[in-house]
């Protein structure tokens, strides 16, 4: 190992990190030795539950198919979670360990290493999920409050196989050192605490069943995000647009997920068409932004002041991004009533 490509920006004051560096090295070479083609391939692809490929679309779906509310939650925890874990990375700046040795990059990974996001996310991920699994067992049980302890076991058993399994692929294919899944976990885990501890008792005090309140508490919110991390306009976009179409949705077309149609509840039919017609007017919608948007890829791209150099660039992703999360909590479920996918059924309106 190369000492002398140690660049860890604000870190590299601590005398230790090259030590920690190179047990963290030959904690992947222990773990490659058992580096074969099928499993590689297999590596990667469990890698996948624990980034924005997986994350997206299965919260997308919970919105769509189970529960607007919860996909609604776990979709601004995700996003503001995601923010985070890049906004910490920038400011560390701690390499990868093919950074310092090629040979150990069994997968693909950019930017910095530390905090894992693939760890972090995997934890806020799988324990929302687990607990909201929990919720809805309970409450198809008659026990509302809590499940039997081996229920629960089982349900937060399998969530934590999941999060250390996503952990040991990071490690396998050499994209991260033990020290950037630690810092991860450690993340996500404060992360969860305030989320379940503090936050039942913000939501009761503040007063978040006042719509204004809402949205004007959403765009105060993405404006501190970009204004900390002016290098990313996507998830402040996304968080912004998600929010306020929920808020639109709920007041002007009230969209619910199980609500019954034709005195039915939405089966499997429904819900294939639903996302079907969900991700497909997505697809539509990014493509359409990006071809007319300033960016490189515009139709419009010669056009002076239009391509990725141009001063509305930022400005052009933001709106993009922005109305992306407000199409699939606002548009989707719109789309869903105009074609009887949904029922706009009067059920009292529901908060954050």
């Amino acid at each position: 190992m190369n000492e002398s490509l140690i660049q860890i920006g604000p870190a590299d004051s601590a005398i230790l990190l090259p030590e920690v560096y190179r047990w963290g090295i030959e904690v992947i070479m222990m773990i490659q030795q058992i580096e074969n083609p099928a499993l590689t391939s297999l590596m990667i692809f469990f890698t996948t539950l624990g980034s924005g490929f997986f994350y997206i679309p299965v919260i997308l779906l919970i919105f769509w198919w189970f529960d607007e509310k919860a996909g609604l939650r776990l979709g601004g925890l995700i996003i503001v979670s995601a923010w985070i874990n890049t906004f910490l990375k920038e400011v560390l700046k701690h390499p990868r360990p093919f950074h310092f040795d090629p040979s150990l990059a069994l997968g693909s990974a950019s930017g910095y290493g530390a905090p894992s996001g693939h760890a972090q996310m995997s934890l806020v991920f799988w324990i929302f999920v687990a607990a909201w699994l929990s919720q809805i067992w309970a409450e198809k049980q008659g026990t509302k409050i809590r499940l039997p302890l081996a229920h629960r076991h089982l349900i937060f058993g399998l969530a934590i196989f999941a999060v250390v399994l996503i952990a040991f692929t990071r490690l396998y294919l050499g994209v991260h050192f033990p020290t950037d899944i630690f810092a991860g976990w450690a993340l996500g885990l404060v992360i969860l605490a305030i989320w379940f501890i503090p936050g039942p008792v913000l939501m009761e005090k503040l007063p978040f069943n006042n719509i204004r309140f809402q949205n004007i508490s959403a765009a105060l919110l993405a404006l501190l995000m970009s204004g900390l991390f002016v290098e990313d306009r996507t998830l402040p976009a996304l968080f912004l647009g998600f929010c306020l179409g929920y808020n639109i949705m709920k007041q002007r077309f009230p969209f619910f997920a199980q609500a019954e149609i034709n005195g039915n509840t939405p089966g499997a039919k429904i819900k294939l068409f639903r996302c079907l017609t969900g991700f497909a007017s997505v697809a539509i919608l990014f493509i359409v932004l990006r071809l007319i948007l300033p960016g490189r890829e515009s139709l419009f791209y010669d056009i002076y002041f239009w391509g990725q150099a141009s001063p509305l660039y930022e400005t052009g992703h933001f709106i993009r991004y922005g109305l992306l999360g407000f199409w699939t909590s606002a548009g989707v479920p719109y789309l869903f009533q105009s074609m009887g996918l949904a029922t706009n059924n009067k059920i009292p309106k529901e908060d954050f």
